[in-house]
């Protein structure tokens, strides 16, 4: 039967659930030759920043069990050489474009929007109120207040939907993404990264240089999974689901869990096909449970009686 994959996230409308996440896809011209980019649900390049950011010192990237650590620090060269140098192509692509955004203060962050605001080839912006490798840069998604006052003004200064990017490493997450959805995001994405560390023992010293990274990958999805399900039972704000997601059934968990669409991320350094592929594989995912829509799936998870 036909399968409709369009999905809709607030006044954000994509043509499928699959995008890839800011940070792994580069600014889409290095995956051009490996993903048909205009069939992908979104694209988020890196997060940008009002000012060039040289990131931090290295090592900047770990292999670990099952997953990735990381601790980049938001290396790029600010918001106006992106729109005079990358947006123009980013823009041109078919694919919705998202574009991902950190700030240290508020007034960054609503600057940012407001300049984005004014083109047209975004479809949505992503405020990125949860790295762990920057200095003050989950201080935005830690605090519930903080959060809602930030998505407000930032709701406020562009036309674009806004999407609030939430940190695992709270006590509670539903709590956070409750105060985002009363601040005014047509959506949340859960989640970015958990903190971790990695030791050389024999030299006593941490392996990244900013000792503390984020760990991705297949070993943080039942936590990713576990933060999904919490936070569509205790808001209506729709959910991209972020973290281990390697294969269609990963993308059919996270839908199920209550995610409306997902974000695939360290699988590109290691998988670079694996987001357009599994486009290709959903239809059949969906109609294998007797449904022929992408929102006949979410949140249908039957919990034991």
């Amino acid at each position: 039967m036909p399968v409709d994959l369009a999905v809709t996230l607030g006044r954000l409308t994509l043509p499928n659930p699959i995008l890839v996440a800011s940070g792994t896809f580069g600014y889409a011209k290095e995956m051009a030759g490996i993903v048909d980019l205009a069939k992908l649900g979104g694209i988020l390049p890196k997060t940008i920043t009002s000012s060039p950011r040289p990131g931090n010192k290295p090592w900047r990237t770990l292999e670990t069990t099952g997953g990735m650590l990381n601790s980049i620090g938001l290396d790029n060269d600010g918001i106006d050489y992106f729109i005079a140098n990358h947006l123009p192509y980013l823009g041109s692509l078919g694919s919705p474009l998202v574009v991902s955004i950190a700030g240290k203060t508020k007034e960054d962050f609503v600057s940012m929007a407001a300049q984005l605001g004014e083109h047209s080839q975004i479809a949505a912006i992503e405020l990125n109120i949860s790295c762990p490798n920057v200095s003050g840069g989950i201080d935005f998604g830690t605090d519930p207040a903080t959060c809602e006052t930030l998505v407000a003004a930032v709701r406020a200064a562009t036309p674009h939907p806004i999407i609030a990017k939430l940190t695992p490493n709270v006590t509670s997450i539903a709590s956070v993404a409750k105060a985002a959805e009363a601040g005014g995001a047509d959506a949340v994405s859960a989640i970015n990264t958990v903190q971790g560390m990695a030791i050389d023992w024999k030299r006593k010293k941490p392996l990244l240089g900013n000792v503390i990274g984020g760990l991705s990958g297949p070993a943080i999805k039942p936590i990713a999974l576990r933060c999904v399900f919490q936070i569509a039972k205790a808001t209506k704000v729709p959910i991209i689901g972020i973290g281990g997601i390697s294969s269609v059934d990963d993308v059919m968990e996270f839908l199920v869990a209550g995610a409306t669409a997902v974000q695939i991320g360290t699988a590109n350094y290691f998988d670079p096909p694996l987001s357009g592929r599994i486009v290709g594989q959903l239809p059949d995912a969906i109609t294998s449970l007797g449904v022929s829509s992408v929102k006949e799936v979410v949140g249908s998870l039957q919990l034991p009686s």
